[in-house]
């Protein structure tokens, strides 16, 4: 097993060319909704297809993909703006952003409003 760290992100892999960065499915999509672009736009940034964006996306957990391709994903991101944050460690350049707590297993769901708009008088 090779372990690295390329772009700040730890890298885990094997000789087959298979990695792990720590980028989580829900993080690429964080950071798309941030820069408010769609997959297409995404997969051009980072010269990847469309099918690899949607393939990364619909990971469970930690995206798994060749090296290659996580190295365009981070730097797309990065030469974009998005600083990728990893549990445990705290934002080195600033700015704003969104950090998930660890533990949370299901967010609150708000609750539907009884009441409704007030009604205009004719």
């Amino acid at each position: 097993m090779l372990e690295a760290v390329i772009h700040g992100y730890k890298y885990i892999g094997s000789e087959t060319g298979e990695a792990t960065f720590m980028i989580t499915a829900n993080q690429l999509r964080a950071a798309r909704a941030l820069l408010s672009i769609d997959q297409r736009q995404m997969a051009e940034l980072a010269d990847l297809s469309v099918p690899t964006i949607q393939r990364m996306e619909a990971s469970d957990g930690v995206i798994r993909a060749n090296v290659d391709s996580l190295m365009k994903l981070v730097a797309a991101l990065e030469n974009a703006g998005i600083e990728l944050i990893n549990p445990g460690v705290s934002s080195q350049a600033g700015g704003r952003g969104v950090r998930l707590r660890e533990h949370v297993t299901k967010p609150r769901q708000p609750k539907p409003s009884s009441s409704r708009a007030p009604q205009r008088a004719r």
